[in-house]
């Protein structure tokens, strides 16, 4: 772990480059099971199974959207989708497995604080999840992002790793992030990735600690209306070192007893 020193556009180079190299390991991976998701197996989680709500007829914007597999899971509720992500082989590989999937999602390869120049309207829900705000140093443009793109009444749902699972160091077991946001990034260098530890090409990642005081309030102060706040004490992925099994598709990380929260749930809606 350490700080670097780089600027902003430097940032977002590397980590674009490190997730243009996580691609076709994740293709090919377990963890992602794309085999099974072009049979027809969703790919969303238990969490947005049942806090998502109806996204029939419903046009949403996917933010951070990886190779597209949960936007095209949305797609096949009968919403009308555009997926965004910075990396150009993920959205490349997100365009083949819409047409695979014979489904009407858009993608387009754009850095999250770009949406708004894309032109796209505006849409009923914005969706994010897991593993998004760690690449990004500011919410409060996040935020206005999200806020600029829906509809009045529009809703964002945002599920996500608890703050407080981002401060361990995972081989370690020890608290070594912290809680609150420094507007320093985090540098690491790691060989493989959460969907195959055993890939051995090195990935550099730039990433920000972000709080739920500023999550929650970069929304609040971009009109948005909390309705919905849930955590939870399990991960519905194996992704992280030291991780076990406590059901089906439940993961902790730590000592059981302590429940520390592994995933928090914020749904908000718009309101000007």
């Amino acid at each position: 772990m350490s700080t670097e020193k780089l600027s902003l556009s430097n940032y977002f180079e590397q980590n674009m480059e490190s997730w243009n190299d996580r691609v076709p390991v994740h293709l090919k991976s377990e963890f992602y099971n794309v085999d099974a998701f072009l049979k027809g197996e969703s790919a969303l989680t238990e969490i947005e199974q049942k806090y998502l709500g109806i996204v029939s007829g419903k046009r949403v914007l996917h933010l951070q959207c990886h190779f597209g597999m949960d936007t095209l899971s949305i797609s096949r509720l009968g919403a009308d989708c555009v997926g965004i992500d910075f990396s150009n082989a993920a959205i490349q590989e997100a365009r083949k497995l819409n047409e695979l999937c014979s489904l009407n999602a858009t993608f387009y390869e754009s850095n999250v604080y770009d949406t708004l120049d894309l032109g796209l309207g505006l849409f009923d829900s914005v969706f994010t999840s897991y593993g998004t705000i760690c690449w990004l140093p500011d919410l409060d443009l996040w935020a206005k992002v999200i806020a600029d793109s829906l509809r009045k009444n529009g809703e964002f749902y945002i599920a996500d790793f608890h703050p407080t699972l981002y401060m361990f160091d995972f081989n370690t077991n020890q608290l070594s992030y912290p809680y609150f946001n420094t507007g320093n990034p985090f540098t690491e260098v790691e060989s493989g990735t959460y969907a195959d530890p055993t890939h051995e090409k090195q990935i550099v990642s730039h990433f920000w600690s972000h709080s739920l005081d500023e999550i929650i309030n970069s929304l609040l102060n971009h009109g948005l209306q909390l309705t919905v706040f849930k955590e939870f004490d399990f991960s519905p992925y194996n992704c992280f070192p030291g991780m076990k099994q406590i059901e089906v598709n439940r993961y902790q990380f730590g000592n059981e007893a302590l429940k520390i929260p592994h995933i928090y749930l914020i749904k908000a809606t718009k309101i000007k």
